[in-house]
């Protein structure tokens, strides 16, 4: 005897499945999802598919991403919505289990079993559905909000507080920081409101250094959508838009215009609040005010033999935005509209109105015992008792402009910093020995843009490697060369 469900005459199991169905005539809903391996990554669309009774990857699509492949415990055919069965397609075969992510948070490991002949990269189907339970907008072809089970197994768990620190093109809101882990020297007590996190966070006066948003005429308004959010994202965006309220930083707004707000993930699992700001600064008219030169503005130590190095609290939200202007930055979310105070991290303009800002607060100490890259600052003298007077002027003159600065990340009275990448002592400067080893270590480029990643990082020391353009000719020549049109007299000397 044997057990029923192994018997070798049992039938094959049907399968309901709108693989062989029209697809575009019944404007099914879609969605775009990440398929992810230890090898490779892609980004393709994803057919949903409530009548679908397993959930498939097309042979087509597996062979692209090099998926293993392992025979099924049963034969499966294919019925149609009609009842019809499908005999030239069988399942026989189901793939190793593949990484699938959809929207910014929601990853799973899934196995999909793979149909002969199917035309859809991917069906998921009933299973997956009631899996998580998802609620699902038909008109934008996104999920809205998924299940409760979702908020355990598929989000990463999220730490809190979650930190708001975010590149250009996105802005952020800086909690109060209630312990400093770094002992501030004795002899600069008197200054310890500059290292105040509660100070740092009230919103600034106005200045002469005001952000302003000068807009070409015509320039287009933005007029940004509102993006289903996850609850791990709603809640983080309730606690990001009621921190920056409370601190004065934003307001709700009427303003025409309208960035979109979405939050991107970070590499430790937290989440990035962006705001797009890309219409508004493509209209904007740029301010000219230069980044210093780095490697220009180190030659300014001289041999110099103790350093403090400060970094500033919240810096783009110490500047405000021009009165009048603060209607171009609102933005809109899905619980209000909303518009900022100060200077945030996505404008076009923020890196060098901040420069200019500190350059002008700092400008009697450049050049002689200070360096400041936007919210950077090193303070350097050869002797330590001058050193002491230079770092108060440093702290008196921030003080005066209502500027803080980050305890946890200021380092006093060092014989070796390290500063912008650089390594700097009374020797002088020299390579980080970290990001040599990064270089050194690098994968080998594939693709033309990994080559120029490559060589834009390695381009940074290039001031410390004799003869770096030889070296380096046989990768710069591998990239595309632009195309420069000759005039007619050189023409007829190529010629």
């Amino acid at each position: 005897g044997h057990v029923r469900l192994n018997c070798p005459l049992r039938p094959v199991r049907t399968l309901v499945s709108g693989i062989h169905s029209d697809i575009e005539n019944m404007h099914p809903l879609t969605t775009n999802v990440q398929l992810t391996t230890l090898s490779s990554s892609v980004a393709v669309t994803a057919l949903i598919d409530s009548g679908s009774a397993g959930n498939f990857i097309s042979g087509t699509l597996c062979h692209q991403l090099q998926l293993r492949t392992e025979a099924t415990s049963r034969i499966y055919q294919i019925q149609s919505i009609t009842g019809e069965i499908t005999s030239r397609t069988r399942i026989h075969r189901k793939c190793e289990p593949i990484n699938l992510q959809i929207g910014l948070l929601h990853k799973e490991d899934i196995q999909l079993l793979v149909p002969e002949g199917a035309t859809v990269d991917i069906i998921l189907g009933r299973p997956w559905l009631v899996k998580h339970d998802p609620i699902l907008s038909w008109g934008i072809g996104e999920v809205i909000k998924w299940g409760e089970g979702c908020t355990t197994g598929c989000f990463p768990e999220l730490p809190r507080p979650i930190q708001k620190s975010l590149p250009v093109y996105t802005t952020s809101v800086e909690s109060p920081i209630e312990k400093q882990s770094v002992q501030i020297p004795d002899i600069y007590a008197s200054y310890k409101d500059v290292f105040c996190p509660k100070r740092a966070s009230q919103l600034p006066p106005h200045r002469p250094w005001d952000c302003a948003i000068d807009l070409v005429p015509d320039a287009p308004m933005p007029r940004g959508k509102i993006y289903p959010l996850s609850l791990p994202e709603t809640k983080a965006m309730e606690e990001y838009i009621q921190e920056a309220l409370s601190q004065g930083y934003i307001c709700p707004s009427t303003s025409p215009a309208a960035s979109s707000f979405f939050f991107v993930a970070k590499k430790d699992g937290g989440l990035r609040p962006c705001i797009d700001y890309r219409i508004i600064n493509q209209g904007t008219i740029k301010f000219p005010y230069p980044l210093p030169l780095v490697p220009a503005a180190l030659k300014q130590l001289r041999s110099a033999r103790i350093f403090t190095k400060s970094d500033l609290r919240s810096a783009y939200n110490l500047v405000r935005i021009s009165e009048g202007d603060e209607w171009k930055t609102a933005f809109v979310t899905p619980t209000g509209h909303y518009e900022y105070l100060v200077m945030s991290y996505g404008l076009v303009n923020a890196p060098s109105v901040f420069q200019n800002f500190i350059h002008e607060v700092l400008r009697e100490f450049l050049h002689h015992f200070a360096i400041a890259y936007i919210d950077d600052i090193l303070t350097y003298s050869w002797s330590e008792a001058e050193h002491r007077h230079h770092v108060a002027e440093v702290l008196q003159k921030l003080r005066e402009h209502q500027l803080y600065l980050k305890a946890e990340k200021c380092s006093f009275y060092l014989p070796s910093v390290q500063f912008l990448g650089y390594i700097i002592d009374h020797q002088g400067v020299r390579m980080d020995e970290r990001k040599v080893t990064a270089v050194a270590s690098w994968p080998e480029p594939t693709t033309i843009k990994e080559l120029q990643r490559f060589l834009g990082f390695a381009n940074f020391y290039r001031r410390f490697i004799q003869d770096y353009s030889l070296i380096t000719a046989p990768l710069t020549n591998l990239l595309p060369q632009p195309s420069i049109p000759l005039s007619p007299p050189l023409h007829k000397l190529h010629s």
